[in-house]
């Protein structure tokens, strides 16, 4: 199973710069999607199915334009799971799932720590999804949790490791990070990739895509049992519909 993430920063605006043309010559068959900042009837949802997902999921933030989380998938899911039930999380549309057959997908958007206050609830949100995640691990062993998870987790994931100061690469998300791997996860890409140094996030500013000063804020994490049916885990860097690019994983199953 071919398994795309893609934060695309405006579902809409992606579209406008050819991501179904894209979709179509990636031809995974589950494509997670972070950042939408949209509701579904907002969304060229033919322009979607016309491109081979039929069967495809929203979970939307409360507030308009703004966050919000999709599964798109070739299949039919056996189940489909919006949120985690915990209204702080839910009403920015952060977690949506599907379940095949033994095989459960998570399209996850983790909040960023732009402010004191946007911080304060990154921490509380991370918290929770982790004692959720242990939780759900129980009932469904074979996970994977890909999405946007606006954390470097080691120097190697960043352009500048001398910023330690800055939201997505403090001390303490790096540990949560940490923790997060140690309690049963693995992060798939580094698995295969101990040395490598590619990003999937570049800011806007300074030109910092062209001088490739990227971070590594997005992950495919499978849970341990799934370990050896870890084919294949990249970042597909060329994509540029948006300021992140896609990361791609393929998973016997």
């Amino acid at each position: 199973m071919k398994i795309v993430s893609y934060n695309v920063n405006g579902i809409r605006a992606a579209m406008n710069k050819g991501l179904i043309d894209w979709l179509t010559s990636a031809n995974p068959d589950v494509i997670c999607l972070q950042e939408i900042k949209a509701m579904k009837e907002q969304v060229d949802i033919e322009a979607i199915e016309n491109a081979g997902y039929k069967y495809n999921y929203w979970f939307s933030a409360q507030k308009k334009g703004y966050s919000g989380v999709a599964i798109l998938s070739k299949t039919e899911p056996d189940h489909v799971e919006y949120g985690t039930g915990i209204e702080s999380m839910d009403f920015e549309g952060r977690n949506i799932r599907i379940d095949f057959n033994g095989l459960s997908i998570m399209s996850m958007y983790l909040p960023s720590g732009t402010n004191d206050a946007r911080l304060a609830h990154k921490f509380e949100y991370m918290n929770m999804i982790h004692q959720y995640l242990n939780d759900l691990r129980q009932e469904k062993p074979n996970l994977v949790v890909l999405g946007d998870y606006n954390i470097c987790h080691e120097e190697i994931d960043i352009h500048n490791p001398k910023m330690k100061g800055v939201s997505g690469f403090l001390p303490e998300e790096r540990e949560w990070l940490g923790n997060f791997i140690n309690s049963g996860f693995i992060d798939s890409y580094r698995h295969l990739h101990p040395e490598k140094q590619e990003f999937s996030w570049w800011s806007y500013r300074a030109n910092s895509r062209a001088n490739n000063k990227g971070w590594r804020l997005d992950y495919a994490m499978v849970s341990e049992p799934l370990q050896e049916n870890i084919k294949r885990s990249v970042i597909l860097t060329e994509a540029v519909h948006s300021d992140h690019c896609p990361i791609l994983i393929e998973i016997k199953h």
